[in-house]
């Protein structure tokens, strides 16, 4: 019988009162782990906790900068005196900032690393020695579409998720004999309210060009939505992929298979 429970296990998502990491820390917990996550306010984690509550998940929500190594180390020691050893990890917060390469300053280039790269990076490290002294464990980064594409204004984004699917398989290498398998998910273009305003309606009733770009590029001719990342990251983070190890899983709707339609 193939086991997809995560019954007894401790789970930080961070970055998740929100977005894609909300609905990956509640299908965890729907499958029977606690939940633990961050974000960098105060008023962010309220807001996460609510919203958990509200699906009946009690949830321990932290504030924490996943920059900041002492910081993460704080973080970690916490979870663990208020839930246990850290047993599932995703490295879910990140951000983009869309600008030409020509016209980004390194500041910014650097902050996107240090948020996308850096962060699972010091994250990681803080976790495994646990992971280590308690028999195995189980890593996920979200890693992006652009950790295999590249695309206008997102040079920054690109590099990091690039460095962070090679984190991920060096975490593989560098830990898989310890029964702690680091695994990647690539989201596809995915209907958050972030995203909602490229796929609203035109005055003239067509879609928004950007959203017909991405449907027409996708085999599924839709969006993805959150819950379609969930069976994959409950498959990750269970003992069903216990030989599973260094992959990204691209949950995408078959983009990066497809070159696309001809043009008519």
């Amino acid at each position: 019988m193939v086991n997809f429970s995560l019954e007894g296990k401790v789970a930080l998502v961070t970055g998740a009162s929100y977005g894609i990491g909300f609905a990956l820390a509640t299908a965890f917990a729907e499958a029977g782990a606690k939940i633990a996550f961050n974000d960098i306010r105060q008023e962010l984690v309220d807001k996460g906790i609510a919203s958990y509550k509200e699906k009946g998940i009690d949830a321990k929500g932290y504030v924490c900068d996943v920059t900041k190594e002492d910081q993460v180390q704080e973080l970690v020691a916490k979870i663990e005196k208020d839930l246990g050893p850290i047993n599932i990890l995703v490295n879910n917060a990140g951000i983009i900032k869309r600008i030409p390469m020509t016209e980004m300053k390194a500041e910014e280039f650097r902050q996107v690393i240090d948020v996308d790269l850096n962060a699972p990076f010091i994250v990681s490290k803080a976790v495994i020695p646990s992971m280590i002294k308690n028999g195995g464990g189980k890593i996920i980064n979200i890693c992006s579409m652009m950790s295999e594409l590249g695309r206008e204004t997102v040079s920054a984004y690109a590099a990091a998720k690039g460095g962070l699917k090679m984190l991920t398989r060096n975490i593989a290498s560098e830990y898989g004999e310890y029964n702690i398998q680091c695994n990647g998910i690539g989201p596809g273009y995915i209907a958050t309210p972030q995203t909602a305003p490229l796929r609203e309606r035109q005055p003239d009733g067509s879609r928004h060009p950007f959203d017909s770009f991405i449907v027409a590029k996708t085999p599924a001719a839709r969006w993805g939505t959150p819950e379609d990342l969930q069976g994959p990251a409950v498959f990750l983070a269970s003992s069903a992929s216990d030989f599973v190890n260094g992959h990204i899983l691209y949950v995408d709707g078959g983009i990066l298979a497809y070159i696309g339609k001809q043009p008519q």
